[in-house]
């Protein structure tokens, strides 16, 4: 037994300065990438060592780059795993760009709800988005969905006035597709809206274009999806948080 004992601390001590030495290795790594980024670079959000290769990865503003332990080397672009073919950096930043569903602020979006409304969609688009337009065709054909739409007028003025209009309308979901459907441009109004909070929120949680899709399960999809897609998104989602 006082073998026994003896060797489960001698583990747990060996753990504890591996974790130790892997927190200073990171620490290390982290001033190498922000000596070799320099002055007025973006700031440096995490480092972590890796499996793959004994790497450490560094995120960045969403985005992911690899050095060794002494940053001789950065390497820009995706790792993938050989045997299993999976892309790992990929897989890294969909896990990452993951947020919550329920701390979605969805009084400052346009509500709509077709069919039953069990399933759950939030979007942050821009009235004046191509794709966005392309996403709202793919819409008429999905049902039994309640969909929040932020708007995010992030491509011109004339995109910030046209969500001002939309927000002010009698009917806000008629008046987005009214837009986005037909081309009927919103009748001017006016109101306290919430421009500037949705903005804040975009920028808060990495939306960087539009559309951006976020489901109930919390995960990401940064564009356009065809309605067979968004079926297939939807479900997984919402069996995800069951």
């Amino acid at each position: 037994m006082k073998f026994t004992a003896g060797s489960t601390f001698l583990a747990g001590l060996a753990a504890l300065c591996l974790s130790q030495f892997a927190l200073a290795g990171e620490a290390e790594v982290k001033k190498g990438v922000e000596a070799w980024l320099g002055a007025g670079a973006p700031k440096i959000e995490n480092v972590r060592k890796i499996e793959a290769g004994g790497l450490y990865e560094i995120q960045i503003e969403g985005e992911l780059l690899y050095t060794d332990d002494k940053v001789s080397y950065i390497i820009l672009g995706d790792i993938v795993d050989a045997k299993t073919r999976k892309n790992l950096s990929q897989e890294r930043k969909q896990k990452l760009s993951q947020i919550k569903f329920s701390d979605l602020p969805l009084d400052l979006a346009v509500k709509q709800v077709k069919g039953n409304g069990k399933r759950v969609l939030a979007t942050f688009e821009d009235p004046n988005c191509t794709y966005c337009k392309k996403l709202a065709k793919e819409l008429r054909g999905v049902s039994d969905v309640t969909i929040y739409t932020f708007l995010f007028p992030i491509l011109s003025p004339d995109s910030v006035e046209k969500s001002k209009n939309i927000w002010c309308a009698g009917d806000r979901a008629k008046a987005w597709n009214d837009l986005m459907l037909d081309g009927k441009t919103p009748a001017t109004a006016n109101c306290d809206h919430p421009t500037d909070k949705v903005l804040a929120l975009g920028r808060k949680i990495g939306v960087r274009g539009t559309p951006a899709m976020f489901f109930a399960d919390g995960s990401r999809v940064p564009g356009y999806m065809p309605a067979a897609s968004l079926e297939k998104a939807l479900d997984k989602g919402s069996a995800d948080v069951r």
